[in-house]
């Protein structure tokens, strides 16, 4: 059974450049998280739990990497009409550029959208963090007689400059809107929210970019060519205009916007008790079944450690780290605070004697790591220190990129025996 009134169109974001270097080789929504999911398992895990199985992802910037997953992880039945499709950006007779925003990336996809029945087109991000049932925000804008729909979330005074705050009646119709605002111009733009977002003090409601538009709407709102960004103008402007209803969304929410973000989102994972929760069997996050072998751990003391299947670890110690597929690490080395993203294939005997292969993928023999994201098929030779922290200046190399104290070693990249940071 699956919702055939509704349209999901999953973002796949920009260029990606705050999230340099992970998405110099992909596309945003196709970076690694939790060392064995990508960042669209999210959205698409989402529409399938809500039973939504139509979805289009839109994307530009380096998708065959994407492209690959999708095609390899998301098979449904020979008589269902589900399906996940992407749409790269294309050239046309109506259309001769690349995407310039997240209104003209769905105008310029509107007839392939159009080529299926739906009434509802519910319209997701693909690089954030959260388990929702999307039915609930459905079931409200179609009670509501709603014309769009925004998902927000309550946030603290702190956080509100950082986004998109909406305020809303006692009917949860959006009123106003302003974006980014200064913390001078907060007091006027508390909303109604609940009382335990009251006792946390959160009152500005943000929106998620999560949004729902009835078909005939958006048709009309896609045929000026005017808008190119749905934040940004077509919102704003339909406020007033039309029937612009908020559903606010209470649970675990995080935008995976830069290195920073994306570190904590995933070492977060570790807690004893994780905000966004893996094990949860009624919200499965759905990804590619790779049919590795299970891990295989020596003498090694863990702590808050999520390992991902088919790894080969003899370290001394992993402390608060996320170990991805396929990831080996060396005897006598310690690592902790760290993302490890993991491998892609495994490399034989034989392989590594014929091509003569010094420093294997994966971490040596008597390593410290402290503070990092590893990428995919990284090698990284013995005796190397990398500890990062705020004693550490950004800065751009070949192997690696220090952000915000964050130590990002490149996709590919290889980290000679001794190394010291």
């Amino acid at each position: 059974m699956f919702t055939n009134n509704v349209l999901a169109i999953i973002l796949g974001g920009g260029q990606g450049s705050r999230l340099f270097p992970l998405t110099e080789k992909r596309s945003k929504p196709a970076v690694p998280i939790a060392g064995k999911y990508r960042l669209v398992d999210i959205p698409i895990s989402n529409c399938i739990n809500s039973d939504i199985k139509r979805m289009y992802v839109l994307t530009q910037f380096n998708s065959a990497s994407l492209n690959r997953h999708i095609k390899n992880t998301y098979h449904f039945s020979f008589f269902s009409k589900a399906f996940v499709d992407v749409l790269a950006a294309e050239l046309t007779m109506t259309s001769g550029d690349w995407f310039q925003g997240t209104a003209d990336a769905v105008r310029q996809s509107m007839h392939h959208f159009l080529q299926h029945e739906f009434e509802y087109a519910l319209i997701l991000s693909g690089d954030q963090l959260y388990q929702m049932d999307f039915n609930v925000m459905i079931n409200r804008h179609i009670e509501s007689n709603a014309d769009i729909t925004i998902g927000t979330i309550p946030v603290h005074a702190n956080d509100a400059p950082a986004f998109g705050i909406l305020k809303n009646d006692n009917e949860d119709n959006i009123t106003s809107f302003i974006e980014k605002p200064s913390s001078d111009l907060l007091p006027d733009w508390q909303s109604e929210v609940s009382d335990e977002m009251k006792q946390e003090e959160r009152f500005y409601l943000a929106s998620m970019g999560i949004y729902i538009f009835n078909r005939d709407l958006l048709i009309e709102l896609m045929n000026n060519p005017d808008t190119m960004d749905f934040g940004k103008e077509i919102l704003p402007q339909s406020i007033g205009k039309h029937k612009v209803l908020s559903y606010q969304f209470e649970g675990y929410w995080t935008d995976i916007g830069n290195i920073d973000s994306f570190f904590e989102a995933n070492l977060g994972l570790t807690d004893s008790i994780p905000k966004f929760n893996l094990y949860d069997t009624q919200r499965v996050i759905h990804t590619r079944a790779r049919v590795l072998p299970t891990s295989k751990i020596s003498g090694t003391q863990m702590d808050k450690a999520v390992i991902a299947e088919g790894c080969i670890i003899h370290a001394t110690e992993i402390k608060r780290s996320v170990i991805g597929i396929r990831s080996r690490i060396g005897k006598d080395s310690t690592v902790s605070n760290t993302y490890m993203m993991g491998c892609d294939y495994y490399e034989t005997l034989e392989e590594i004697e014929e091509n003569k292969i010094k420093i294997l993928m994966g971490i040596g023999e008597r390593c410290t790591i402290n503070n990092a994201i590893i990428d995919k098929n990284c090698r990284i030779g013995d005796d190397v220190t990398i500890d990062g922290g705020p004693h550490l200046e950004d800065i751009e190399t070949d192997d690696y990129v220090i952000k915000d104290g964050i130590v990002v070693i490149k996709k590919g990249a290889v980290i000679p025996t001794g190394f010291k940071l």
